[in-house]
């Protein structure tokens, strides 16, 4: 079996100084040659952490029947009942009374279709207390705040933002903010009410001040040319943030997308099931107290961490990540972000680290391609991790103090294929109980990227072949083509390597740290 090769990138994760602040807190590395197996058997906390996570989930279906219901707004409309509101300088002009016009300041108040253009020095307020949809249609429209927000949703039972066909839109909100009270919007597209994006349009949305979009209820975006840069995090939805389909483009100082409603169950998801969303991010590309992939395409450029949260759960899709620090990290979920203190408490277990596994912590993947670039782990779960399929590929560190695998309590592999290389000094190996064959095992010496691995069983055959795209020392791979308990031998740059499927290197055994 010929085992993905991809083309090199030639980007970096982030700024090679980051990345080494990163890593000197990482923990206690091992001497090259030790390793440790996940198993059933720790001392592993069972305490649960994370509680507004679904228990016992392991697809997106599952999590999502556990969830709070998404609720999508509609972007068709009839076009005999839109409202034109025609933007210009510091006012709009339209026939409607419930859209009015003052010192630069453009209110709605009333449910229905309003169709936008022109261009606005000022602001648009969304404030209807009565029952219906406000659709805002932008079509051809730039709004531009010198004072708050470009997009002011104060109050509506729901909002749609539909991208008219063709249409190039663009909104930018304030470098400093007149009102920063508790109650002020926080991004340039602000919404306190259920909030969705779509149509087939394009919108560019500046945060000069904080954030780019934020919906505090529901964010649902559906379709559209989506472009966001911001001085804080990308795209913001509370109770979740849905990407059905659309291309979404998001380069942020703090966190690309993500879910922060951190209290109540079934919460704060991040769900992508279809579309292409791409992330440079100075702190973590995609981030939720739930992080769900069931379709789409998910490529994080730069992150300090690209996938995080208390539940991940990957069913399909094609995602790239590459991070500064940990590729995808699994851990538990407090109001101010995630939280490794639980994980570290615990001492003695076999996995990753030896830190205690908390159980409410959930990693699975079910299908759908996965490439990791880390400088971190690659696959990192302070709880248990579960592989029943998918391609995954993990290019993990190259110094040591972290590994390409790290799971703090059962890594069980049932299905798919795995190939994860790495620094050698905290090698993590999957369950010795795993349905699905794996090898594991320590180069004598340091292979350069590019170097061609070959697997071959007892008579010769050609198991697997993998060219490896990244400085690696260790190799783990699992596939349905390895036999437990049957030898191999692992052939890199001329040298062999005997290894026993199931078995970890010698030396394996709780690690410090």
């Amino acid at each position: 079996m010929r085992l993905p090769r991809r083309p090199p990138r030639l980007r970096e994760a982030v700024a090679a100084t980051l990345a080494g602040v990163l890593l000197a807190g990482c923990g206690t590395s091992l001497a090259t040659g030790t390793a440790a197996t996940s198993t059933t058997g720790s001392t592993a906390a069972s305490t649960t952490t994370s509680t507004t996570v679904p228990a016992g989930v392991t697809t997106v279906a599952e999590a999502l029947d556990a969830n709070v219901t998404v609720e999508a707004g509609d972007t068709a409309y009839d076009d005999a009942e839109v409202t034109d509101v025609a933007l210009s300088g510091t006012s709009a002009t339209s026939d409607n009374d419930a859209v009015t016009s003052e010192d630069g300041t453009v209110s709605i108040t009333a449910a229905g279709t309003y169709r936008l253009s022109g261009a606005l020095d000022g602001q648009v307020v969304v404030d209807g207390a009565g029952d219906g949809v406000v659709r805002l249609v932008l079509d051809g429209a730039t709004i531009t705040s010198s004072t708050t927000a470009a997009v002011d949703v104060v109050d509506a039972q729901s909002v749609v933002v539909v991208l008219a066909d063709g249409s190039n839109n663009t909104l930018a909100d304030a470098a400093t903010y007149a009102d920063t009270s508790d109650e002020a919007p926080t991004g340039a597209l602000y919404s306190t009410a259920d909030l969705t994006i779509g149509g087939t349009g394009s919108l560019t949305v500046t945060g000069n001040a904080n954030n780019g979009i934020v919906g505090k209820d529901g964010l649902v975006i559906s379709g559209g040319t989506i472009e966001v840069t911001s001085v804080d995090d990308g795209i913001i939805g509370k109770d979740y943030l849905v990407v059905s389909d659309g291309d979404v483009t998001v380069d942020a100082v703090d966190d690309g997308l993500k879910a922060d409603n951190t209290t109540d169950a079934g919460a704060g998801f991040v769900l992508v099931s279809g579309g292409a969303v791409t992330v440079t991010s100075e702190d973590d590309g995609v981030k939720g107290v739930q992080v769900l992939v069931s379709g789409g395409t998910i490529d994080v450029a730069e992150s300090v961490e690209a996938l995080e949260g208390s539940l991940i759960v990957i069913d399909d899709g094609d995602l790239e990540l590459h991070s500064a620090d940990d590729g995808v990290n699994v851990a538990a979920t407090s109001a101010e972000g995630t939280d490794d203190s639980a994980a570290t408490d615990g001492a003695g277990g076999p996995g990753g680290g030896g830190m205690a596994a908390d159980r409410s912590l959930q990693l699975f993947v079910n299908g759908g391609t996965l490439e990791v670039w880390s400088s971190g782990d690659g696959l990192d779960s302070n709880g248990d991790a579960t592989i029943t399929g998918g391609d995954i590929t993990v290019l993990g560190p190259t110094t040591e103090g972290n590994g390409a695998l790290d799971v703090n309590g059962t890594f069980d592999v049932s299905g798919g294929t795995l190939v994860a290389t790495g620094s050698a000094g905290m090698l993590v190996a999957p369950s010795a109980d795993s349905s699905q064959g794996w090898i594991a095992t320590v180069l004598t010496a340091t292979a350069s990227a590019g170097s061609e691995v070959v697997v071959t069983d007892d008579d010769g055959a050609e198991v697997a072949t993998s060219t490896v795209e990244k400085d690696f020392a260790s190799i783990v791979l699992s596939s349905a083509d390895i036999e437990p308990g049957a030898t191999y031998t692992v052939t890199v740059d001329g040298t062999d390597t005997t290894v026993t499927a199931g078995e970890a290197p010698a030396g394996g055994g709780p690690m410090g740290g």
